[in-house]
């Protein structure tokens, strides 16, 4: 077989479904930069940006036989694209969610203090409930106010990892919230 530097996208990734792990290197050896540079130049964070494309890799090798992909550059930095621009959406909702929360606190704490005591109870229910990993992470976020970044290298954990445990956490806070409020609304209005 002739050096696999010489075979075209097309030839890779005909050897690529077949589960050629030889040629799978070759595909990453010839586009990792490109898409670390395209994630980073975006992002402009390192650890986030390889965590990216790892997974885009990731992702490559296990849909390898399903996979439709006819130009391999594009589909790669059009999948790398998407995946930054998600997680940097990913983390603007987890923050305007926390901000949002923050103001409907003060609200409550001013207009119904028994309602506030009820949120605050079943906060701290949902946040007890949360893996160690992730409990910590959110303590270390919401009562230290330390950076995903500080919370990473204090933890010894990726930032990416980081944001990962924040975004379950407060997906979690999200649906307790939404359904307990209602409760307590309905519980303190009679």
């Amino acid at each position: 077989m002739p050096a696999l530097k010489t075979y075209t996208d097309a030839q890779l990734l005909s050897l690529l479904r077949d589960g050629d792990q030889a040629v799978f290197t070759e595909i990453y050896d010839r586009y990792w930069k490109l898409l670390f540079q395209t994630a980073f130049r975006i992002l402009g964070k390192r650890e986030p940006a390889q965590d990216i494309v790892q997974n885009i890799f990731i992702s490559l090798w296990q849909r390898r036989e399903e996979a439709v992909i006819l130009n391999l550059k594009p589909y790669l930095q059009q999948a790398t694209r998407f995946a930054v621009f998600k997680a940097i959406r990913e983390e603007q909702t987890d923050r305007a969610f926390y901000d949002r929360l923050a103001e409907v606190t003060a609200d409550i704490i001013t207009d119904n203090p028994l309602l506030f005591k009820e949120q605050q109870a079943l906060l701290n229910e949902l946040v007890s409930a949360f893996p160690e990993d992730s409990r910590e992470c959110f303590r270390l976020s919401r009562e230290e106010n330390l950076t995903y970044k500080q919370i990473a290298a204090m933890l010894g954990i990726s930032e990416k990892t980081v944001e990962k445990r924040m975004s379950r956490s407060l997906q979690h806070i999200r649906q307790g919230l939404s359904l307990g409020m209602c409760v307590a609304v309905i519980l303190v209005a009679n």
